[in-house]
This record gives structure tokens, C-alpha cells and sequence, in this order.
């Protein structure tokens, strides 16, 4: 174990390194922070803490950088997540309340968190497979074709057209959308199926063939859209980080452009919990010289999906946290009220 000093010394160094973009020498650490020993005794706890693998030389007689290793035992032990100021909070609040349906959320989301943070941001939509049904609604649109609206609790909404086999009457149709509704509103997507697989034999024998193939057409809604999607922003953000990456900048946008991947790392974080992968802690090659910031995002207790940002290893782990925290607050705020 690291003694207290030795801990502040690499706390010391972090902080510095990712201010100014310099290796920290001990001399700068003695003179910017208040260690109360002398650059002697720096310079012995920073012998140390390379030996332990916690900081690195990068060339000879520079002074010394965070690794992997460094960056994590700083995140585990020694970064709070930093609040965002009053100001912060509320330009966050007026920003996403202007969101008009779940596509604007989403969008307004990448956009926000690129900004606050200036790194990349990845947001995950809901996935269908977590969400429930709020409301399936049938619109007649000409004597035999009918428009179904599927809305979800996370404020999806879903449109299909349904070619009946013969022509539907509004009654027969507000009866079918009565009975529909009060079989699936509330309950899960993957309950549906047998929700109302015995709903047709529940009608006469003439509505029987419209009834099935108003359910096909619901159901196959269902299965096309459980596919996760994901929107992300700020990728140009990266272009003032290329000291950050050793050789060149290619294999992150290479990595940033394969959805499965960052779907990937989003699944990787906890449910509600913040998780934090740094460099060589990212699986895809391509991603060693980055960190992940993600958190899941949703309605209550429950994720349904995740949101998070990647940048250089080098960036402000405190501040991005807490911006990445309370973006998915908010966000989860506007899906439990729309």
C-alpha cells in the first residue's frame, strides 16, 4: 500500500499533468502544491512511485507522467466526482427540457455532453428490450388499412401501416385498440407475445383475420427494434488532444466509427453506476491510449441505457465525471416525465 504522502504526490502529478500538458518534475510539484517535505524527499516518493509502475519518464531528464496504472489507483482512491456549479446545472436543465420527442433528447444529449466535457460523447438510446409499452393506438387511414402507433415508456414511438385483409369499421377498430391496450400498456416488450397470442379467438370469427394481422405487424415491431442504436458528437473534439496519442490519431476514429464496439463499452458499464476504463482496460486495440467515462441512464432505479464520453487518458477525471453523472440524471428526469 502507498503511504498518504506518496498518494498526494501522485494526486499532485495527475492534476498538473493534465493542466499543462508537461511532464512534472519535482521542483514544479514542491512550488505549485503544499506537501510540507523538501524536493529531496519528493523526489525519493516519486523514485518510488515509478518503480511501483504509477508514473513513467517519458524521456531522459524530463520529469514524469501519469501511466494506466497511476490514472487508475487517482480515479479509485483520490478524484471525487467535482458538482457542477449552479450555473452549469441549470444551462444543462434548460438545454434538455427544449427537447421536443426521444430523438431530440438523444441529440441535444451528444451535443451537450461533447460540449461540457470537450471530449466525444456516445449515447445509447433506450433499449426496447428494458422498456415497456405506454400505448398502442390504431388509426384508420382508408377502409382496409389501418396506421399502428406503438409508444413506449421511454418515449419512443414506433409507426406502421397494416394492409387488412378486409375493410375495418371504427368500432371494430376502438374495440380491437381497447382490448389491445389493456393486455400490453405497462407491461414488458418481451411479455407482449404472450400476452396476446389468444387475442383473436376473443373476436367473432369475421374480425379474426384483421385482429391477426394487426398482432403480426405489432410483434414484428417489436423484434426490428430491439436492435440498439446509438447516436454520438464531438469527434472533432479529439483533434486538440494528438499530443495524447502515441503515434497517430487513426485507430480511435477507426474504433469511434464501429457502433459494436462502443455498444461494447457502454454495456460494460454498470447499470447506474459510473464506470471508468482506462487505456489498456478497453478490450478494442484501438482504444489503449483513450478513456471511457459511462453511466447508465433512466427511469427510477433502472437503466435503459447508457451515455459516456471518450477522450485522451489525460483528461479531467473529476470534472468529467461529474458532468457524465448529471447529464444521465437529467436525462433520466425527462424520460420519467414525458
Amino acid at each position: 500500500m502507498l503511504s498518504e504522502r506518496r498518494l498526494e504526490v501522485l494526486r499532485a502529478i495527475v492534476q498538473d499533468y493534465v493542466g499543462t500538458e508537461e511532464p512534472v518534475g519535482s521542483k514544479a510539484l514542491t512550488e505549485r502544491h503544499r506537501l510540507g517535505v523538501s524536493p529531496a524527499t519528493v523526489r525519493n516518493d516519486m523514485a518510488a512511485l515509478e518503480d511501483e509502475g504509477f508514473i513513467a519518464q517519458p524521456h531522459t531528464s524530463a520529469g514524469r507522467i501519469p501511466t494506466d496504472k497511476g490514472y487508475r489507483l487517482f480515479v479509485d482512491k483520490l478524484a471525487g466526482v467535482k458538482p457542477l456549479s449552479t450555473p452549469e446545472r441549470r444551462a444543462i436543465q434548460n438545454f434538455l427540457d427544449g427537447a421536443v420527442d426521444l430523438d431530440d433528447v438523444v441529440g441535444r444529449t451528444v451535443r451537450l455532453l461533447a460540449q461540457l466535457t470537450r471530449q466525444v460523447a456516445v449515447v445509447q438510446y433506450p433499449s426496447l428490450t428494458r422498456s415497456t409499452v405506454r400505448h398502442v393506438e390504431l388509426l384508420p387511414l382508408a377502409p382496409a388499412r389501418v396506421m399502428l402507433v406503438l409508444i413506449t415508456d421511454t418515449g419512443r414511438v414506433e409507426q406502421r401501416m397494416v394492409d387488412c385483409p378486409s375493410p375495418v369499421g371504427e368500432e371494430s377498430l376502438a374495440d380491437l385498440r381497447a382490448r389491445l391496450n389493456s393486455r400490453v400498456v405497462g407491461r414488458r416488450f418481451a411479455d407482449v407475445p404472450q400476452l396476446v397470442q389468444d387475442l383473436p379467438e376473443s373476436f367473432e370469427q369475421e374480425d379474426r383475420g384483421t385482429v391477426s394481422t394487426v398482432l403480426a405487424t405489432l410483434l414484428e415491431t417489436l423484434v426490428e427494434e430491439t436492435e440498439e442504436r446509438l447516436m454520438i458528437g464531438g469527434t472533432a473534439n479529439l483533434t486538440r488532444f494528438v499530443h495524447d496519442f502515441p503515434l497517430t490519431i487513426r485507430p480511435v476514429l477507426e474504433a469511434l466509427e464501429e457502433q459494436v464496439v462502443l455498444l461494447k463499452l457502454l454495456g460494460e458499464a454498470k447499470d447506474s453506476g459510473m464506470t471508468v476504463r482506462i487505456g489498456h482496460e478497453n478490450a478494442h486495440e484501438g482504444l489503449n491510449s483513450t478513456s471511457v467515462v459511462a453511466v447508465g441512464y433512466g427511469l427510477g432505479d433502472e437503466a435503459v441505457a447508457k451515455l459516456g464520453v471518450v477522450g485522451p487518458t489525460r483528461m479531467d477525471y473529476p470534472g468529467t465525471m461529474g458532468a457524465v453523472r448529471a447529464v444521465a440524471r437529467y436525462v433520466g428526469q425527462i424520460l420519467a416525465e414525458s
